[in-house]
């Protein structure tokens, strides 16, 4: 004889096993593993039910999904640092890095630094959420309150005026303003 929370999950969760199927299917890249996170699911939500019933139990159900699979996601993008073996006798070849590497790679560092001081404010700003925060056009474009085609051209832009002034030198960004192809950067460097 079911008791009430198993009264309740029927009533109010698995009544919308369809729609969340179809949910999870629209919503997760590998159609495989969506049997398996419906069941995780329901056993997140009943366990949630059991120390307490959730006034919106849709509500409730959608949100939980949406949870789980961040929670999965996140999860497949963590790589395990755990030691696979016993390296000692391993012919691994250590490559210590020299005081002389390791300055040439501060150097370029400080150098792609200055190239991006000097990209212009806006394309700047495009330039940085797309590389480095890794935001879609998209997103850049409504954070910053411009078209997705002005996203773009920064992009190039920014791109071009780096290139010009790390493969050019400051002779070929200025010469250009940034607006040359990187065969052109390339040739100013010749």
């Amino acid at each position: 004889m079911p008791d009430a929370l198993d009264r309740w999950f029927l009533e109010h969760v698995l009544v919308h096993e369809d729609a969340l199927t179809r949910y999870l299917l629209r919503h997760w890249p590998a159609r495989d593993e969506v049997p398996d996170l419906r069941q995780e699911l329901y056993v997140r939500v009943y366990e949630a039910a059991a120390r307490a019933v959730p006034a919106q139990p849709k509500s409730f159900l959608f949100a939980s999904a949406r949870h789980l699979m961040t929670d999965r996601l996140r999860r497949s993008r963590v790589v395990s640092i755990e030691p696979m073996g016993d390296f000692e006798p391993s012919s691994v070849l250590v490559d210590d890095v020299s005081p002389e590497r390791w300055s040439g790679g501060r150097q370029a560092l400080l150098r792609l630094a200055d190239a991006f001081d000097r990209l212009p404010d806006r394309c700047r700003e495009v330039v940085w959420l797309r590389r480095v925060e890794d935001l879609s056009q998209r997103d850049v474009a409504m954070r910053l309150g411009i078209s997705e085609k002005t996203v773009e051209k920064h992009i190039a832009k920014g791109m071009r005026m780096l290139a010009a002034h790390l493969f050019g030198g400051d002779e070929a960004a200025r010469a250009g303003g940034g607006h040359e192809d990187l065969d052109d950067v390339r040739r100013h460097a010749d």
